[in-house]
């Protein structure tokens, strides 16, 4: 059985947009057998990363000097086979969302290697994540617009040598809805969800040609544009 755990960094929580398109995802990978665990950012009481000296690599490997609700959230984590990090677009990411990556470090060997060019970490050898997973939102009308918060959990993904199984990216994630009701666009956004999630389990990534349905335009950019004009 696959252990997801799922971070939604919306302020929002459920009432937000980044849970509209992330619950189909975490449903479907429940019905496929996962189990899942679901944490807000903005709900956890954590303190921020601010020792200045890396005492979780150096002096308690492994173990962080705070003393918070972190400590609940570290078990979860290192149990977690698909670690999926859900947030809106907040140039780039909300204040909690950051906060709680950042508190991810003793999770990390500090056994550095040097490959391609870059410096590359490890996760510790209790840590079982072995793919991670992006959802993100923005009000705004292009794709493009989340591209900086891709490019960081990719990197994450990356220089910690984990397979990155794919972003699911919806850009005017509101206009999935008109009052409060799914549209059929909106639908069809949720089904093609669904199906990422079964690709994912199946295969360890999600194909572009479904990601990109995920995120497809529901409307003109000059449509969008001229809105209220």
């Amino acid at each position: 059985m696959n252990n997801v755990l799922a971070i939604n960094g919306s302020p929002k929580m459920a009432k937000g947009r980044t849970a509209m398109v992330l619950t189909p995802f975490l449903d479907e990978l429940e019905k496929q057998g996962a189990n899942i665990n679901l944490l807000y950012a903005s709900r956890l009481k954590i303190k921020p990363c601010n020792c200045g000296r890396l005492y979780c690599w150096n002096n308690t490997p492994g173990h962080c000097i705070h003393k918070d609700e972190m400590e609940q959230v570290i078990p979860l984590l290192k149990q977690a086979n698909i670690l999926v990090f859900a947030t809106p677009v907040y140039i780039p990411l909300p204040g909690e969302m950051q906060m709680f990556i950042n508190r991810m470090t003793p999770l990390l060997d500090p056994q550095l290697e040097f490959i391609k060019g870059r410096t590359r970490i490890r996760f510790r050898e209790d840590v079982q994540i072995d793919n991670i997973v992006l959802v993100a939102t923005g009000g705004w009308w292009e794709k493009g617009n989340c591209d900086i918060v891709t490019q960081i959990i990719e990197h994450i993904a990356s220089i910690s040598q984990i397979p990155f199984g794919g972003a699911i990216i919806r850009p005017h994630a509101y206009m999935m809805k008109k009052d409060g009701q799914l549209t059929e666009d909106g639908k069809a956004v949720v089904q093609s969800i669904r199906k990422a999630a079964h690709e994912l389990l199946e295969t360890g990534e999600m194909t572009s040609n479904i990601l990109e349905q995920i995120s497809r335009p529901l409307i003109s950019s000059d449509s969008y544009f001229n809105r209220g004009n």
